[in-house]
């Protein structure tokens, strides 16, 4: 294989990088994908590794069907409450789902996304759903409360009264709602979900990396600010950014910005 193709197989985590984009499969279908002590560390690790390799531009994250993720595995937190934290020795900080990543992460939610699962597709940038996409709180149910950021992003994503409508009643969200809601970018046919979601991630690679995570990242820091804030913020970094670029890099994005608009046009 050349170096911008590649597979890697796990017994619960199926990797491939092509292109400069990683799909990254959780591979428990039997489970629907239930996140182990032993996947989610696996996750942690590898998206880390994603994360660390200058060569991938975009990860898209999935599950083998019918599942996305059924979020944690209750069979093995019957065990105790230390199945959560995992194994220290790892490296994996099983705090959070994923590292916080420059790198673009684009979910493609291919069957249920159930609490954690729910909790793993909100720390992605955006998502692409199946038509057979549903979406489920169900932390209250099941007897545990959120610690993936659920309550933030969830609120973030389609507002306060109907993220608490989610979590009080457990009660699922399918692909069309969840659409109308905001919650999801692009609803597709399930045939069509992985080939549109490596299709967005390749627009995404066209783009220098750094702009793009410049901006992804501007994003996520004004979320945690005031408005005045965050346009502070933002017009600082858009100074630093200018103050590092010459006019040869601002012609050269020009003409690939036109040639793409005639393209599309």
């Amino acid at each position: 294989m050349t170096q911008d193709q590649s597979v890697a197989r796990d017994a619960i985590l199926l990797t491939e990088v092509r292109d400069g984009i990683a799909t990254v499969t959780l591979n428990r279908p039997g489970a629907r994908n239930a996140l182990n002590a032993a996947l989610r560390s696996r996750l942690y690790r590898t998206m880390a590794e994603l994360e660390g390799d200058e060569s991938v531009r975009a990860v898209v994250l999935t599950g083998t069907d019918p599942a996305f993720c059924a979020g944690l595995d209750l069979k093995e937190l019957a065990s105790g409450p230390e199945s959560l934290e995992g194994d220290a020795s790892s490296g994996a900080d099983l705090r959070r789902p994923i590292p916080n990543m420059a790198t673009p992460v684009i979910a493609a939610v291919n069957g249920v996304a159930i609490t954690g699962g729910f909790e793993l597709a909100l720390a992605c940038d955006f998502m692409v759903a199946s038509e057979r996409a549903r979406f489920a709180d169900t932390h209250a149910r099941v007897g545990i409360m959120p610690g993936w950021g659920l309550t933030v992003q969830l609120a973030e994503a389609v507002g306060v009264r109907r993220a608490k409508e989610l979590s009080a009643t457990g009660d699922f969200l399918d692909a069309a709602t969840a659409y109308d809601w905001g919650l999801v970018n692009h609803v597709v046919r399930h045939d069509e979900l992985i080939s549109t979601a490596i299709r967005l991630a390749g627009n995404v690679a066209e783009v220098d990396p750094a702009a793009v995570q410049n901006l992804l990242g501007t994003y996520d820091a004004a979320a945690s600010m005031t408005r005045s804030e965050a346009l502070e913020m933002e017009s600082r970094r858009s100074g630093e950014w200018l103050a590092r670029r010459s006019a040869g890099d601002f012609e050269a994005t020009r003409r690939s910005v036109t040639e793409r608009g005639h393209k599309q046009g």
